[in-house]
């Protein structure tokens, strides 16, 4: 059983200007080499902020935790999302649903 474990802990805006430094030194050429050229982000990461974003109204400041893992032969995709205003939200899919949930996180139950 094949698991990848991410852990993000670079807040709000300084990821956003973390991200786009790497991006532009990849593009650029400075960090690239012939055969990597690519985002370190899964795609599906940019799936949730898209959806948490439309759904819930979420700004994503950062991602606490995000793993994918293999359960019963469909893959799993979690995470943890913590919103700029200070919401948390539990997101989750399991193939072959294309759509995430969302669940708010109470002081009790995440």
């Amino acid at each position: 059983m094949a698991e990848t474990v991410i852990v993000w802990a670079v807040f709000g805006e300084r990821a956003l200007a973390f991200r786009a430094l790497i991006m532009s030194l990849l593009v650029g050429g400075a960090l690239a080499s012939p055969a990597v050229a690519q985002s370190t982000d899964p795609a599906w990461l940019d799936e949730i902020t898209r959806a948490i974003a439309a759904e819930k109204q979420c700004e994503v400041g950062y991602f606490i935790a995000a793993r994918e893992y293999d359960l019963g032969g469909r893959r799993v995709f979690e995470a943890r999302v913590q919103c700029v205003d200070g919401r948390q939200f539990d997101a989750s899919r399991t193939e072959p649903d294309t759509d995430f949930t969302f669940q708010a996180c109470a002081v009790r139950v995440c």
